[in-house]
């Protein structure tokens, strides 16, 4: 069912994701502290984001080489020394205070972090067998929300106790264990390492190719740069099934940004009439409910696994009407309630996707499927900001989370409309002859 390997995925990725919290919090708070501009103070997650999405770009030219759990290992390992640097300069002995070092840092670290999330998705169905597939995402989903549900509040607090630095100084330990858990993993269908340093990938290799898969290999050294990085793009979208959950993917996170935190505070100072306080339990509420929805994935895996589909298409139209009832509603209370509710929609359809897409390409072809797909979605995201900030400023607060649940009964539309291909997949992908294994 789960091999001992998963449980060193999940529990390095986990710890990795518990840091970055950490470090995001601290450096935040550092360069506030020194500047005293909101500016100055935005531009940390900002960098963050804009490297994350060139490193996604990029990162097929990486995967098509290396072997998953190397990359990861080398991405904590590089994220590891980076820090322990920055914890360096930024020490009471140095006094560093440059912006231009530490926005330097802040990007390199992020282009590391940029290709962990496509390779741990597509590392899950190579660890687990397919019947639990559903169950591991439920598993990796529920402890991806605990770490932000519990990590932006842990942090702040450590920092205000103890200050950047000694935070700074956690956060490298952190990546220097979750490293150390990472180069036990081994990849199943990967040859074992000769030793430690066989760092050369073999299947992960393999790509598309007109020729019969034994062939492909020879076609993959031989390949160009460009071949490479438009790779995991032709079989996003010459895959009827993949092109179908993309679109839904894409159409679902534009109205998804509705509840980042400036649109929230707006809401609840605008409409619900409270203070920021409110903001912060509606918050909490949000993400209690992501970690409830993900313990009932797991929970109620073999039920829902034997109703994937239904699932997903109910999850996306029960959040579309709390979302909704959401911007109706002005009574906190209630807001408190929809919002906890709207979790386990989210969730229950978000892992049922994830999962259909893990099951939509073979093995090998996944890391660039994913990179593709995280680099498009971080990109309508960034997109969906400045356009629900529009829609915010000409049409008003409730207005804007109205469109955002119009958007989600849409997306919910698109994977009905496409329901063959969701249910019944065909076998080869248009133009290739690489045969999908589901």
């Amino acid at each position: 069912m789960f091999k001992r390997s998963f449980y060193y995925l999940w529990g390095s990725q986990t710890l990795s994701n518990t840091v970055d919290v950490l470090y995001l919090v601290a450096l935040t708070t550092f360069v506030l502290e020194r500047t005293d501009s909101v500016i100055f103070a935005t531009l940390v997650p900002f960098f963050r984001v804009t490297a994350q999405l060139i490193s996604g770009l990029l990162a097929p030219l990486i995967i098509a080489k290396y072997r998953l759990p190397i990359l990861l290992g080398l991405s904590q390992c590089g994220q590891f020394l980076l820090f322990v640097l920055l914890a360096g300069y930024l020490s009471p002995w140095i006094g560093g205070e440059n912006l231009s070092m530490i926005y330097g840092f802040i990007i390199c670290i992020s282009f590391l972090d940029g290709w962990t999330t496509p390779t741990r998705n597509a590392l899950v169905p190579r660890l687990v067998s397919d019947h639990v597939l559903m169950k591991a995402n439920g598993m990796i989903a529920t402890t991806d929300q605990v770490v932000q549900f519990a990590g932006w509040a842990v942090s702040g607090l450590l920092v205000a106790m103890l200050g950047s630095f000694p935070v700074l100084l956690i956060v490298a330990s952190g990546y220097g264990l979750a490293m150390i858990v990472t180069f036990m993993i081994e990849d199943p269908t990967e040859p074992k390492r000769r030793n430690f340093w066989d760092w050369r990938g073999t299947a992960s290799s393999i790509g598309l190719s007109k020729q019969p898969r034994e062939h492909s290999e020879a076609d993959r050294r031989t390949a160009s740069r460009w071949d490479t990085l438009k790779e995991g793009w032709i079989v996003l979208f010459k895959s009827p099934r993949l092109r179908a959950l993309t679109l839904m993917d894409m159409t679902d996170m534009l109205g998804g940004s509705v509840w980042a935190g400036a649109f929230m505070l707006v809401f609840v100072k605008e409409v619900l009439h409270k203070n920021e306080q409110w903001w912060g339990y509606i918050n909490a509420s949000y993400f209690a409910g992501a970690v409830l929805g993900g313990l009932l994935v797991v929970a109620f895996v073999d039920r829902l696994e034997k109703r994937m589909f239904s699932v997903m298409l109910l999850g996306m139209l029960g959040y579309a009407v709390l979302t909704l009832l959401f911007a109706l509603n002005t009574s906190a209370p209630l807001a408190l309630l929809l919002v906890l509710i709207t979790g386990p929609c989210t969730e229950l359809s978000a892992v049922s996707r994830r999962t259909l897409i893990q099951r939509s390409a073979p093995k090998e072809l996944l890391p660039m499927v994913f990179s593709a797909q995280s680099t498009l979605l971080n990109t309508v995201f960034g997109i969906s900001l400045l356009l629900m900030s529009g829609a915010a400023e000409l049409f008003g607060i409730v207005n804007m989370y109205l469109f955002a649940a119009a958007l989600s009964v849409f997306a919910a539309l698109v994977g009905w409309i496409n329901r063959k291909s969701l249910v019944s997949v065909p076998k080869v992908i248009p133009g290739t002859e690489i045969e999908l294994k589901l």
